[in-house]
């Protein structure tokens, strides 16, 4: 066999704002990469191993359990681990559970992708949106019609760092995408029909889906269904009608067990609050930058959009330059917002935050 040879390198410290795939904890990635070279005391990678065996059936269990635990899941509801990532569930909320009418709130790209698959389905009516001023506000004392099968909104927006962070009271089935805050603040699951998302941003690797429903939530529309669209199918097979996702479930495992240590849900959102305070604040008092979304009871604490006051502008460049050279990793902005977006996700340390405020700050004080 041909000799591998390795060298150690010297890493400048990265911190790590991608908005998705996004930042693992240390624990979970150093859990995982024990699993890649022996899983379960097996002498086998979880690379290899059939999602059939007692050991990894052991790991969805757990997965599912401590998953309705975190999040005082009540009983009645399944946990599904799927494919296809918040985009497939585009299409299989409506497949699933829209007869004649929805209700949707346009509140970002995300959303308006919803509902485009939505209107395959049957009618949409869309209640509210903030498209008029580029989805930079979430939208406020909108009606949902009683009429409706279901109410769906998209809880936070990685493109123009919006977010609503309170359940919404509504009287009609209550379904929404959580792809980028799930695991960020407490939620009342019991008001909720079925909460759906991706799992990169503070879960897991991508790769994997996460679907919370309500089990008498299904089975009420006419049409037939797929049998691989149909969320009976994954209820009655405990995720396991084909193969899943195996490494993300079991990375997502372990970023569980990692939030447990912490305390919970109800101490990661302190944390998180913290973090997005902090550099809120610091954007809120800089002569140069200045926030993309005005009211602050819409600001995302995952993602912070910002961009240079316009007599700055011509320095948006050096700046993404500048904080790269101190270890900023994926700061620049959306394409449809620009500017620059900081994803302050639960992995994200303090420490990151306040280095990203010291480059911003040393930046400013050089113009």
């Amino acid at each position: 066999m041909p000799r591998i040879r390795t060298k150690t390198l010297d890493f400048m410290k990265k911190h790590n704002f991608y908005a998705g795939p996004s930042i693992m904890s240390q624990f979970t990635i150093e859990e995982t990469a024990k699993a890649v070279h022996n899983f379960a005391d097996m002498g086998l990678s979880i690379l290899e191993i059939s999602h059939r065996s007692k050991q990894f059936q052991a790991v969805m269990d757990e997965t599912v359990a401590l998953f309705k635990e975190l999040l005082e899941i009540p009983e009645g509801y399944s946990v599904l681990f799927l494919g296809g990532g918040a985009s497939l569930q585009f299409a299989m909320v409506p497949m699933n559970m829209l007869s004649k009418k929805a209700a949707y709130l346009d509140t970002g790209v995300w959303a308006s992708k919803a509902i485009k698959e939505a209107k395959l389905f049957g009618d949409v009516d869309i209640v509210a949106s903030s498209k008029d001023k580029n989805y930079t506000y979430i939208p406020k004392d909108f009606v949902v019609p009683a009429d409706v099968d279901y109410f769906h909104y998209t809880s936070n927006n990685t493109i123009y760092g919006t977010e609503l962070r309170k359940d919404p009271e509504v009287g009609a089935r209550l379904i929404a995408d959580m792809s980028s805050d799930i695991f960020s603040r407490p939620v009342d699951i019991s008001k909720y029909d079925l909460i759906y998302g991706g799992a990169q941003k503070n879960l897991a690797p991508s790769g994997v889906t996460f679907v919370i429903v309500k089990d008498d939530a299904l089975g009420h529309v006419d049409r037939p269904i797929p049998t691989m669209l149909d969320y009976r199918t994954h209820v009655k097979k405990g995720s396991m009608f084909n193969t899943p996702p195996v490494l993300p479930i079991f990375s997502a495992l372990q970023t569980l067990k990692y939030y447990k240590q912490l305390g919970g849900i109800r101490e990661i959102e302190k944390m998180d609050i913290a973090k997005a305070e902090t550099l809120y604040n610091a954007i809120d008092g800089s002569k140069m930058f200045v926030a993309t979304v005005p009211n602050h009871e819409d600001r995302s604490i995952m993602n912070v959009c910002f961009v240079m006051k316009p007599e700055y502008k011509e320095l948006e460049k050096e700046f993404i330059d500048f904080a790269t050279e101190k270890g900023m990793v994926g700061i620049k902005g959306h394409r449809d917002v620009g500017g620059f977006r900081a994803s302050l996700y639960n992995a994200l340390p303090m420490e990151s935050v306040n280095a990203l405020v010291a480059a911003m700050k040393e930046f400013e004080a050089k113009h």
